[in-house]
């Protein structure tokens, strides 16, 4: 696990990255901003967490790590001493975790649940989507207070390392760490859309998946929203797919959600 650090004192905002080995939009966003190295009116700290995965390019070495927390220093597996590591480090911090995604372009926030942190952050973030994920958070980052995980776009594509430093830019200026005079990225902070995480779609079997439904975008009852080995999946009620690709999952093609609101201020 790397460290870095941007201002004086002990931080209590934290950025980190790496979470996920073959996801290093995080990581390109960390050292693109360290290498300008802005001036910050409180202290900032940035993890860059499974050094081991990254090197290696894969999602884990032993376990996922985002379904590891709260872990033990004396743990079996890598990953399993890593998170209590991690835990420690950004335990006091408000936090923003850095992902990436092979079902969704667009950058969107996930939450446990929507509270006061998420309502004060998003609106400073370049999205128009936040997930509530509750009852999936179990071992992630995310059901620790003040943790907020972005998805920053496609998988190992340039436009998640170009999103991911705008999320961060858009973080440090919600939680007051850029001087009023820093620039930040330009764009529209319109109306955010909440999203509640429900059941997973399982694949049962089969070796070749497609998916027709737009994540985000509502799935009538009776529509049809994938296929396994040409067998047509149909909704036998409406939903909204979430985080929903034909093999970003090995079990499941994502999850039934349910449109809940706007976000209030």
């Amino acid at each position: 696990m790397r460290i870095e650090q941007l201002g004086e004192g002990t931080p209590e905002i934290a950025v980190v990255a790496a979470i996920h080995g073959d996801e290093p939009c995080g990581v390109r966003a960390i050292e693109r901003l360290l290498a300008t190295s802005p001036a910050v009116e409180r202290p900032v700290k940035f993890v860059i967490a499974n050094e081991e995965a990254l090197d290696r390019g894969v999602r884990y070495v032993e376990e996922d790590l985002n379904r590891a927390f709260p872990g033990d220093p004396d743990a079996d597996t890598h990953e399993g001493r890593l998170a209590a590591a991690l835990a420690q480090e950004v335990r006091d911090c408000t936090t923003l975790s850095l992902h990436s995604t092979q079902s969704y372009a667009e950058p969107f926030a996930l939450v446990d649940t929507v509270d006061a942190v998420a309502r004060s952050i998003c609106p400073y973030l370049p999205v128009s989507v936040l997930v509530e994920t509750e009852v999936e958070s179990d071992g992630r980052l995310i059901e620790y207070p003040h943790v907020l995980e972005v998805e920053c776009g496609l998988q190992g594509s340039d436009e998640a390392a170009d999103n991911a430093v705008d999320l961060v830019y858009g973080f440090l200026e919600a939680t007051g760490a850029l001087p009023d005079d820093e620039p930040v990225a330009g764009y529209d902070r319109g109306e955010v859309e909440v999203f509640r995480l429900g059941r997973p779609v399982p694949k049962d079997g089969g070796d070749r998946f497609e998916v027709f439904a737009e994540n985000f975008e509502r799935v009538a009852a009776g529509e049809r929203f994938a296929a396994v080995d040409g067998r047509e999946l149909v909704a036998d009620e409406p939903f909204y797919p979430v985080l929903m690709s034909a093999y970003g999952y090995e079990n499941v093609f994502g999850y039934r959600g349910e449109r809940i609101g706007v976000l209030d201020a």
